[in-house]
Parts: structure tokens; sequence; C-alpha cells
């Protein structure tokens, strides 16, 4: 604990389980106590009965005659004649085959420290560190505790270990479920534009986009100095969505001047000037609205600024992208169309030719 507390960003760190609790430890003299005729349940039970009652070890209950109803009977001394070690030590042993003897003959009492509290995690007992983390990121924060804990593995005692729990845990679920989640996105939007086109080319070419809103969600998360988080990558999903509706309608578009022209850079030229406002409408909106959320104001308003700065980095990307760098793919892909397109035109109809 003492070394994570150096860590930048350490608060509130403390130990769970601390060992500096007082105890009085009552050993038995068994050697003593059996030619005195004690066994070490009349010692247990003579030391149990004082400090904490009878109710312990000899339950009993008295039952009132006028309403029937039982009362639990608990004989204890009384907690003011226990106020010190020498009270404890004249304790007298009861239920004895030999002369009355006290405590004192037949346990000595010392003192040693102890644990207040015991928990367990599967079964095992642990001594968990608990704290909290301030000015720094979690994630940076795990990655240096995760070095001090490699480093001290060496020097564990058989049977011990060491464990990175808690939110951290939760973090690394959460992060692996929307890495997936991301994936699968713009997996299945391109699988549902396969089916829809009827093409392979097609959909790989819309989907040209997403890399270049992905590099904008970076950017924007960089320039503005925010974390990698649950929220950020809840926008990026959100950003695929409008990245590839807009490149849907520059390649739907060209495909139209396609096959009016014959020529895939004249339909891909058009195609991004003709889409080019309603790209910038569909575009600006989402920007805008995601704007008050991206500045984080007001109470709580920077949990969700991570998911409006993800947006609107990855949407200005994605909309140059879609503008520009869509139509060359289109334009480099449906090449080879225009020249099949233009060889055919030339080739005469087979059938009988009539001349007039």
């Amino acid at each position: 604990m003492n070394q994570i507390r150096k860590i930048p960003g350490a608060v509130d760190f403390r130990i769970q389980e601390p060992n500096n609790a007082p105890e009085l430890d009552i050993t038995m003299d068994r050697t003593k106590a059996s030619i005195l005729g004690i066994n070490a349940q009349s010692v247990a039970n003579s030391v149990l009965g004082a400090l904490a009652g009878s109710q312990q070890n000899a339950l009993n209950f008295w039952v009132d005659p006028n309403n029937g109803v039982s009362y639990q009977v608990n004989a204890q001394v009384p907690q003011y004649e226990m106020d010190s070690l020498d009270a404890l030590r004249n304790l007298p042993i009861l239920g004895g085959t030999g002369q009355g003897q006290i405590l004192a003959n037949v346990a000595p009492i010392s003192r040693s420290d102890t644990f207040p509290v015991i928990d367990h995690y599967d079964i095992r007992p642990v001594i968990n560190i608990y704290g909290s983390v301030d000015g720094k990121d979690l994630g940076y924060f795990a990655q240096q505790v995760q070095k001090l804990i490699d480093a001290s593995k060496k020097n564990l005692p058989r049977g011990s270990f060491i464990h990175l729990r808690g939110q951290v845990s939760t973090m690394h679920d959460s992060f692996i479920g929307l890495y997936l989640g991301l994936v699968f996105s713009m997996l299945l939007v391109y699988l549902l534009m396969v089916v829809n086109f009827q093409s392979w080319t097609e959909p790989f070419i819309i989907i040209t986009a997403l890399p270049c809103a992905l590099a904008g969600i970076v950017w924007m998360l960089f320039i503005t100095g925010t974390t990698l988080s649950v929220p950020a990558l809840m926008g990026a999903i959100m950003c695929m969505g409008v990245a590839t509706a807009n490149s849907v309608l520059v390649v739907t578009f060209a495909n139209e001047r396609l096959e009016d022209y014959h020529d895939s850079y004249r339909a891909a030229l058009e195609a991004g000037y003709a889409r080019i406002r309603p790209v910038l409408m569909t575009a600006a909106a989402m920007i805008i609205g995601m704007v008050p959320m991206a500045l984080g104001l007001g109470e709580g308003g920077e949990q969700n600024a991570p998911l409006g700065r993800a947006v609107i980095g990855g949407l200005i990307f994605a909309t140059g992208a879609t503008l520009f760098f869509v139509p060359t793919v289109f334009m480099i892909i449906r090449k080879g169309q225009k020249m099949q397109t233009s060889k055919s035109s030339l080739e005469p109809a087979n059938g009988p030719q009539i001349q007039g």
C-alpha cells in the first residue's frame, strides 16, 4: 500500500483488514491443568461465561407462568468487575474435578495483535487494499498498480496470491464487450448492405469511410485530453451508423450516374458534387446536436462528454472521407467497368444486319 500511494492519482488508500487490533491470548497449560484436575472445556466455559454470558455454552430458558412466554436466562459476570487483567486472572475455574483454581494458575495471559475484520474471497482469506483515483484515468493507474503487483509476486510466500480487482475488472470487461460490439456493428452493416445491393464491392466502397471515422474519434479524444472510456466507445458505435448512411447516399448516386455516362471518374465527381449538401446537412445536424454534450457543462456533464466528443470527431473525418475518399475508391474500383462497357458498345450486335 505504501508503494501504491506514491503513484500519481492515488487517494484514500487503506487496508480493509488491519492487523493492529489489540488481543489478549489465554494459553492453557495442559500439563498443569491435568495435574490440578481441570480440562480445557472447563477453562473455556468459565472464560466464555464470564465475558460473553452463559448463553454461548449453557442455553437456558425460564417460562413465565402468567403469560407462558419463554425468556432466555443469561448469567454473566458484571462488566464493571472485569475491568483489569488481574480481575481476569483471578477468575475462578468452574467444573474441575480437583480443588478450585483461578485462571492464572492454569492459563497465563499475554498480549498480541489480531485482525478486527476477516474477509474471504472464493473461500480463501484475503487482505483487501481499498482506494480511489483522482486526477488520473483508471486505465493508467491500473497499469501502474499491475507493475507493482508483478514485481512483488516473486517475494510472496508459497500459497499466496495478489490480484487486481474492483472497477478495473469491470472496465476491462466493458471495453472488451464494446470493442467486439464495434467490430460486429461494422461487420453487420457490411453484410446487410451486401444483401441489399446484391454485391460485395459496393458495400466495401461504402465502409471505406469507417476507418476515417475511427481516426477522427482518436484525433478528437487526443486534442481534448479525453481518455478512452465506455461513453467514448458508445459514441464510436453511434458514429458508424451516420457515416455509413452518408456513404450510401454518395455511392448510390454514383451508380446512377455511371449507368448514364459509363465513366467512373465523371460519375464519382458528379456524385461528390451533387450530394455535398445533403451529406453536410446530415453531419452538421448531428455535430451541432452533440456540442452541448461535448462541452460537459453543468453538474455531472463530464460523464457523457466523451460520447459527444467521439461523435463530433468521427463525423468530421467521416464527412470528409464520404465526399472525397469514397468517390475516389469508387472511381478506382469501377474503372474496369468503364472499359468493359466501352468495348461492348463498339462490337456489332449478333443477328442479321439489314442495310437500307
